[in-house]
């Protein structure tokens, strides 16, 4: 264990950009008077949807925001704090089936999480709320750390980001059990059209004590995570508690720490530690920021000096960081822009084109120089 906590140490000190200087960015505003946004993401067509917080999803198309709401879920989602419609996916498949997936909190008597498919005419600028088919719900026993995330793996999975359930230090310890939805990231398969189905090669299939939708474990609050279009790897940015906020890389069955860990730092550790704790590839102290934004792998056409960045931000500071991971290694580290935004998501469109949410209001687009 200490092995693993010194070699990331050295791993994130050791970081170089060799002949490549970090990227210059901007942004330029894209959408302004938006409520709250929380994700902006594609259809696999040129139009980009927006996430509101309280509860809609905008459409923005042939360069404007579309006056109709394309889906209105604030009859049915508690939002407010950490609680809201959080995350918004569209089937690899969707030309053709018209089926998305929303991740959003509800008060049902107690708080939950509802991860719900809805299905729409392809082209079409409106949902109808009543296509709605639930496909899990689980209960949230504080009204922080909901994760929110849901995302199409290259696998053509559905992948989940859920939260420790909340409050602080992790009470329940739902980083580490393995009988609890909470503290994870799931990956079900969504073809079956009874609720859901569990990919029989997820790592913890017929395993006691496990439930068999987690794919990996030990987060506290996996708020964004994403797939590089080009090597495929899983890029999670946690949440961190008192002093310090990481970014992972996901794996199969891994187990990322919390909360024995916060970072490569001990948080509560226990006498009978587990060897296989993943460290992550990147920390940074309170001292930057306060809370972790996850971005994206810039894989598009438009700024040749990205590619190959992964791009990402901190909801307090407003700054906005570019990592290189590479062979296995971090070989760029670099901050490229004190914004005074607060990102609240970052987000691509169809051709691989980067944008940040700012929880104020406004979703931008990112240039570089």
């Amino acid at each position: 264990m200490r092995l693993l906590i010194a070699l990331s140490i050295l791993l994130v000190a050791s970081c170089s950009f060799g002949a490549e200087p970090p990227p210059k960015i901007n942004l330029e505003p894209l959408v302004r008077g938006l409520q709250q946004p929380l994700y902006v993401t594609h259809d696999g067509t040129d139009r980009i949807f927006i996430v509101e917080q309280p509860g809609r999803i905008r459409l923005f198309q042939n360069g404007q925001l579309q006056k109709d709401p394309y889906l209105d879920l604030r009859a049915k989602v508690t939002s407010g704090g950490e609680c809201g419609l959080l995350g918004l996916a569209f089937h690899p498949d969707f030309a053709t089936n018209g089926y998305f997936y929303v991740n959003y909190t509800a008060r049902r008597g107690t708080l939950v999480t509802v991860i719900s498919e809805f299905r729409a005419e392809p082209k079409s600028g409106r949902v109808d709320p009543r296509t709605e088919r639930e496909l899990m719900t689980f209960e949230q026993p504080y009204p922080n750390h909901n994760g929110g995330q849901v995302v199409f793996g290259p696998d053509r999975m559905l992948y989940i980001g859920t939260g420790d359930g909340g409050s602080a230090g992790d009470p329940k310890n739902s980083g580490q059990r393995t009988d609890t939805l909470l503290g994870k990231i799931l990956r079900i398969d969504v073809s079956t059209r009874q609720r859901y189905g569990v990919p029989p090669d997820n790592p913890f299939v017929g395993r006691r004590g496990y439930r068999p939708e987690i794919w990996a474990t030990g987060l506290r609050n996996p708020w964004r995570f994403s797939f590089d279009r080009e090597t495929k790897h899983c890029y999670c940015a946690d949440v961190g508690q008192n002093l310090w906020e990481e970014i992972d890389i996901i794996t199969r069955g891994g187990n990322y720490g919390w909360r024995l860990m916060e970072g490569t730092h001990p948080f509560r550790p226990e006498a009978n530690m587990p060897e296989d704790l993943i460290p992550p590839i990147k920390e940074y102290h309170h001292d930057l920021g306060l809370s972790v934004t996850g971005g994206y792998v810039y894989r598009g056409k438009q700024f040749p000096s990205l590619v190959g960045w992964y791009i990402y931000g901190d909801y307090s500071s407003g700054r906005i960081w570019g990592l290189k991971y590479e062979d296995g290694r971090v070989t760029g580290d670099a901050e490229l822009l004190h914004s005074r935004t607060q990102p609240s998501s970052l987000g691509e469109d169809a051709s691989g084109e980067m944008y940040l949410c700012d929880h104020n209001g406004t979703v931008y687009r990112i240039t570089a120089e």
